[in-house]
């Protein structure tokens, strides 16, 4: 992964990607892994004239991670693909399956998750 790489908090998510995009840069995608049985990783990548820059969030993978389709819509497609994955929940996604994006709904276990992730349904 070349360019730039900012770790970012939570509450930081949705301004760092408006301030990315006020700078021109496009949303390519975002990719996660787990960091451990307690924490995952979720890179978000943007590029402007083929210069890549990205921004690094280490989240406990109990906590809701604040969505950026305020600010990009099309982030919608991956934040549901994570959810499905991973067995995060994105707070604030406009267009939400509910794990269900490739996921049938008696699927109990996320795919890519090597631990176990229990969520309370509301």
């Amino acid at each position: 992964m070349q360019g730039p790489v900012l770790s970012i908090r939570p509450d930081q998510v949705v301004g760092e990607t408006a301030r990315i995009k006020a700078e021109g840069y496009r949303f390519v995608t975002l990719s996660c892994i787990e960091k451990d049985e307690t924490q995952v990783e979720i890179l978000y990548h943007f590029d402007r004239d083929l210069q890549m820059t990205h921004l690094r969030l280490t989240i406990p993978r109990t906590a809701p991670v604040p969505s950026i389709t305020p600010v990009y819509l099309a982030a919608f497609l991956v934040e549901n693909e994570i959810q499905d994955l991973f067995g995060l929940q994105f707070e604030g996604l406009p267009i939400d399956y509910h794990q269900t994006l490739y996921l049938e709904e008696e699927v109990k276990k996320a795919p890519l998750c090597t631990y176990s992730v229990t969520r309370n349904q509301d």
